[in-house]
């Protein structure tokens, strides 16, 4: 398939800083701006052409190639980096959009440790970048609610008591022991219809903490939920359309259609890359993860080009700084 929006495309078409500008603001905006990031106004933003053309002086007498524009409603000056996932970013626009080509395109996702070998970064910067791309996959805050079939299963992500080095296994022994675990649990909500994922973090599988965080995400009364045989979901069945149940251990996994390998799968293929590419997620990032993975599964039946197009709507209002990524 010859894809719009690949890596010897993007090279042959960002020849310069002014061209990784013009792709972005045609992802991004489909061309010019419609609406000032500043003001909120609309209609009357236009753009400052450089005086010779081409570049213009910065205030530390550095040249620019940064591609100016300006609201006639405000009077301040913004370019597409301003108010989104880069702003105020140090590194080139032209090493962005192929970084960001490589969030959308690898399946098990990259590493910063690989990217900053790629593009010649510093760990922290690859770091920071990705977890600045990983900000703009999170759910879009108004995105409605799932209805119809949604299957819901849970896991625990992390390494097995048994591989742990033996102060680490003494120091938790009476946690691990007796069913009680510090690995995070991350509960999976499928969309049977759409294939939409969303994944989040919770504190523990006990019925009152499975059926608030479905309700965030489900609606209620309009659904049929399929779930493993835990008792914890059946605190609140009678709340949703329907509750339907395979028996795993008794190596039931489909019964009369019924079947929660929906979840099972996006599972199997979050551990593969967390194992395989990230190594080790902490607690503190695991939900910035989580998103990263739910975008890519719930867009895996459109085109590399789909889906960074897909991921350029959402580049606005998402700035991530690095400070309190850090926890300082």
């Amino acid at each position: 398939m010859n894809q719009p929006l690949s890596i010897p495309a993007i090279t042959r078409m960002v020849r310069t800083e002014a061209d990784a500008y013009l792709l972005l603001e045609k992802l991004r905006w489909g061309g010019e701006p419609t609406t000032c990031p500043q003001c909120g106004e609309s209609g009357r933003c236009y753009y400052l052409t450089p005086t010779n053309g081409v570049s213009r002086k910065t205030r530390t007498g550095t040249t620019s190639q940064r591609r100016v524009w300006k609201c006639g409603h405000c009077r301040k000056q913004f370019s597409v980096l301003t108010g989104t996932i880069f702003h105020g970013t140090k590194i080139s626009v032209r090493t962005w959009l192929l970084v960001i080509l490589e969030m959308c395109a690898s399946k098990n996702g990259v590493s910063a440790r690989e990217i900053e070998r790629k593009y010649d970064l510093t760990a922290k910067t690859a770091w920071f970048m990705l977890h600045r791309i990983r900000e703009a996959m999170k759910l879009e805050p108004l995105a409605g609610l799932l209805s119809g079939t949604v299957v819901a299963d849970e896991t625990w992500i992390g390494g097995k008591p048994s591989n742990w080095s033996n102060a680490k296994r003494r120091a938790a022994r009476p946690r691990w022991e007796y069913g009680r675990t510090d690995k995070p649990v991350v509960l999976a909500l499928v969309d049977t219809d759409s294939g939409e994922v969303r994944s989040r973090v919770i504190p523990n599988v006990r019925g009152n903490t499975l059926r608030a965080a479905i309700a965030e995400h489900v609606e209620m009364g309009a659904t049929t939920l399929v779930t493993d045989e835990a008792k914890s979901y059946k605190q609140f069945r009678g709340e949703m359309k329907g509750h339907e149940t395979v028996v795993h251990s008794a190596h039931q996994y489909v019964r009369d259609g019924w079947t929660t390998n929906a979840a099972e799968n996006y599972f199997s293929q979050l551990k593969r890359s967390i194992d395989g590419t990230n190594h080790h997620v902490s607690k503190e990032h695991l939900p910035r993860y989580l998103a990263e993975y739910d975008f890519r599964y719930s867009t895996r039946k459109i085109t590399d080009t789909e889906r960074m197009v897909m991921l350029a709507g959402r580049f606005g209002g998402r700035r991530l700084s690095y400070k309190p990524l850090r926890g300082r």
